[in-house]
């Protein structure tokens, strides 16, 4: 009778412990539908300055603003999102994996993209431009990059669409990085930088370049940047609510003044959510 009782015992202890390792097991909500778990993880660019940079202070830039606004919104502060690396090519498979709940990192709605993936959004109405210096005056219009030195980064699309579709005459510069462009602006070795404004805006905010830089305000092409999240996931409605409340509180414009106004940069006013500009 003794043992019958100590056997009986012994049994609810483990399924108690059982019950509690299937509840507790996991700090991360990992349905993608809501938060108040452990911890959020949030794919960004860790090298765009203005944009997602990651640096020994932390990570900066406007999509790690509205990441961690959406953040919030979603149940989850600031200490309790787990930032990953999301570079360009990755960023579907990122998401199709699980790696990431959400990316925000300059990342275009796209026909293509979106047969993998579900957009948020778009949050941020970005445009092809140029970053020129700031005493240039003979970049008005696309058609006067013709016979300038136009430079990107190597594997960049965006010099060869200007070539091909707006200044067949220009003369493209491939360096590695858009610092290196940087550089050979400010050294008169090219006499322009190309791709997405919002990007452009970024480096030049840096304080080594303040005034050294100025936009040329052509808008090539229009850039809807959305939130990516997993195809079907019910974050996507979630997330499109976080973005109108950052709009309508403030707190979205406070977030491109402080990460691109020091470049002048003229931002579109917010997009409406699903509207998508081709």
């Amino acid at each position: 009778m003794q043992l019958r009782k100590v056997t009986a015992a012994s049994a609810a202890v483990l399924a108690l412990a059982l019950s509690a390792t299937a509840c507790g097991g996991n700090d991360k909500d990992d349905s993608g539908s809501s938060g108040g778990g452990k911890k959020i993880t949030v794919g960004i660019k860790f090298d765009q300055p203005g944009i997602g940079q990651k640096t020994p202070q932390g990570y900066s830039g406007f999509d790690v603003d509205v990441a961690t606004y959406v953040a919030k919104k979603l149940g989850y502060s600031a200490d309790q999102i787990e930032w990953k690396e999301s570079k360009s090519a990755d960023r579907e498979t990122m998401l199709q994996r699980g790696d990431v709940d959400f990316i925000a990192a300059s990342y275009s709605i796209t026909p293509e993209r979106q047969q993998k993936v579900d957009f948020a959004g778009p949050y941020l109405l970005a445009h092809q431009d140029v970053l020129i210096r700031s005493d240039d005056t003979s970049i008005k219009s696309a058609s006067d990059l013709n016979s300038k030195k136009l430079c990107s980064v190597t594997g960049s699309t965006s010099a060869q669409n200007v070539k091909d579709k707006l200044a067949p005459k220009a003369d493209l510069q491939q360096y590695p990085t858009y610092s290196a462009c940087l550089t050979g602006l400010q050294n008169k070795a090219i006499d322009a930088l190309t791709t997405d404004d919002s990007i452009l805006a970024g480096y030049a905010s840096q304080s080594q370049f303040k005034g050294k830089f100025k936009l040329g305000g052509l808008k090539m092409t229009n850039e809807n940047y959305g939130i990516g999240v997993k195809k079907g996931s019910d974050l996507k409605a979630k997330i499109n609510t976080a973005l109108e409340s950052m709009v309508s509180d403030g707190s979205w414009q406070k977030a491109v003044d402080k990460n691109f106004g020091p470049a002048g940069y003229k931002n579109e006013p917010a997009p409406t959510i699903g509207d998508v500009k081709s």
